[in-house]
């Protein structure tokens, strides 16, 4: 059984550090943390646009036991992914943490739909928008496609993260 680097197909990685890799780089979140050496070290880039994009290969073992990617990662690449949106976006405004502090924001939902199996080992591209945000909350818009055709998709809700005195 290979770990994430065998399978990383070189598209999956644009030229840049990605939002992950710049605004937590020391999370071991298994779908975005890249300090996590059994991750899936997702790499999400801002789009002029306002989106987040990334670009995913899955790996043999995410397979559902049909030869498709499990629901299971499926769902974890649309949390991670509007994640780094929420995070782009809440940097751009200036909510963002310092480096190494706790992340701001943390899923409070997902209510994903799955459109159509998704097969393994291809190329798979996420888009996330944000939809709403305030410093309070953030609603996220996230779809993952193949050739072209919507394969799932979700709307985030994330809630922002205060940690309680101890």
């Amino acid at each position: 059984m290979g770990g994430p680097d065998e399978h990383r197909a070189a598209a999956d990685a644009p030229a840049g550090s990605s939002i992950q890799e710049r605004l937590y780089p020391d999370i071991t979140c298994f779908g975005c943390g890249h300090a996590n050496p059994k991750g899936l070290h997702l790499r999400s880039y801002p789009c002029p646009d306002g989106s987040v994009v990334a670009t995913f290969t899955t790996w043999p073992e995410h397979d559902n036991g049909f030869g498709f990617v499990n629901g299971g990662i499926i769902a974890t690449l649309l949390d991670c992914h509007s994640g780094a949106a929420v995070f782009h976006a809440a940097n751009d405004v200036g909510l963002q943490r310092a480096i190494g502090d706790p992340l701001l924001y943390v899923t409070a939902g997902l209510d994903v739909r799955y459109r159509r199996p998704t097969p393994l080992g291809v190329p798979v591209e996420l888009v996330a928008r944000v939809v709403e945000q305030d410093d309070d909350r953030s609603a996220v818009e996230v779809t993952l496609s193949w050739e072209d055709q919507v394969r799932a998709s979700a709307r985030a809700d994330w809630r922002r993260w205060r940690p309680r005195p101890a």
